[in-house]
């Protein structure tokens, strides 16, 4: 995004939605293949529906998966425990369609190629503290607070399933004022009316001061912002019970909200052999670092690889007229300090390890756990005394 006066729309939705359900089964999957056989593949897919949990796909690896066992796990810790969500941990069918990895594709990746061809790309950017476009983050921290408050019984009547979305408008292409904010969130009858249509205006109250307030700051909300919570009137009904999930279909909320460009693949359910996912990761290192370094305040990072190569065939930087130096001299940086192959992302980032269930829920980039090695900055202070 450039200069100017816009509004910009991201969303975010909690762990009990269908797709994020999908993508934290795939991702426990990873993470126990990869706690027993750091050299197993991956490429899980979970599909969710009514009763339903379809897992797939190719693993090679010499350790065992309880896949039945896992997937109530993740069920139950999602938030399907109670039989009014229509679908529970204990009670949905479970059917297993997993196969190997094809012996074509390891071929390459085995001499340090990369898993697949495709593009990825990584952002960074000064609207926070996190580098993060402000929409996404505010968006994210509204869902993860909508379900902490599900789930310390401060609000007990919602359910796991729910969305958040942030309209933020900017003036002269920095944000100034949150503008909407939609808050929907599954819940039991117990909040209903009398005309059982629509929520009543005390449970819209309390979900306002103990999922909005928290959340957004006073300075960002005027008299002009609006906040809807539950439009339709009421969310009853939810979860794989009114909509299928299925692993990769919230990759917009995964990265940057819309803000930046994105390659298209999905990250959860892929070992890091898989460059949707780690050249992914490794891309929002790189922007990252650009701007903590200040070689640039916005930093879009595309990079290309062609199956079995290591070497990725291109790199772009976009820095959208903000950098200091040109992008030219930034992309021979980056070529110089960071090592792009498979093998040097997957080191770098440390990431054979089992980590990727919590990057399945509220974004893979600018969190703060120690495990999320890519939001690191430790590379700006040699940039900036390189440039």
């Amino acid at each position: 995004m450039g200069r100017g006066n816009f509004l910009f729309t991201s969303e975010s939705v909690t762990e009990g939605h269908p797709d994020k359900l999908a993508d934290q089964i795939s991702d426990a999957v990873l993470d126990d293949v990869l706690r027993q056989d750091r050299r197993g593949r991956v490429a899980c897919e979970t599909f969710v529906t009514v009763g339903l949990v379809i897992v797939g796909g190719e693993i090679t690896t010499k350790g065992y998966v309880d896949i039945n066992g896992l997937v109530r796990r993740v069920v139950k810790e999602s938030g399907y425990t109670r039989s009014e969500y229509g679908f529970t941990y204990n009670t949905c069918a479970i059917l297993n369609a997993i196969g190997s990895q094809s012996p074509d594709i390891a071929q390459g990746v085995d001499r340090g190629g990369a898993g697949d061809q495709g593009l990825m790309s990584g952002y960074a950017c000064r609207e926070t503290r996190e580098l993060m476009p402000m929409p996404i983050m505010v968006a994210h921290k509204l869902s993860r607070q909508l379900a902490a408050v599900r789930k310390k019984k401060i609000l007990p009547y919602l359910g796991p399933d729910g969305k958040s979305q942030v309209t933020v408008e900017y003036i002269d292409g920095r944000p100034a004022r949150v503008d909407t904010i939609v808050i929907s969130s599954q819940h039991t009858d117990e909040i209903l009316d009398r005309s059982g249509k629509v929520i009543t205006k005390r449970a819209i109250e309390e979900i306002i001061d103990n999922v909005v307030t928290p959340v957004v700051t006073p300075e960002m909300i005027d008299g002009r912002t609006k906040i809807y919570v539950n439009p339709t009137g009421k969310f009853v009904v939810g979860g794989p019970v009114s909509d299928t999930g299925m692993t990769g279909r919230k990759i917009i909320v995964d990265a940057y909200g819309g803000m930046a460009s994105h390659g298209g693949g999905a990250f959860s359910g892929k070992d890091p052999s898989k460059v949707d996912r780690s050249a992914s990761y490794m891309a929002r290192y790189i922007a990252k670092n650009v701007v903590a370094s200040g070689l640039a305040d916005k930093c879009n990072v595309q990079l290309a690889y062609a199956i079995g190569i290591a070497e990725p065939v291109s790199l772009m930087v976009f820095a959208n007229e903000t950098q200091k130096v040109p992008e030219a001299r930034i992309a021979q940086l980056i070529r110089k300090h960071f090592d792009l192959t498979p093998r040097g992302i997957i080191k770098t980032l440390d990431l054979l390890r089992p980590i990727y269930r919590k990057t399945a829920v509220y974004g893979h980039f600018g969190r703060s756990e120690k495990t999320f090695t890519w939001e690191r900055t430790d590379k700006a202070k040699i940039l900036a005394k390189d440039a």
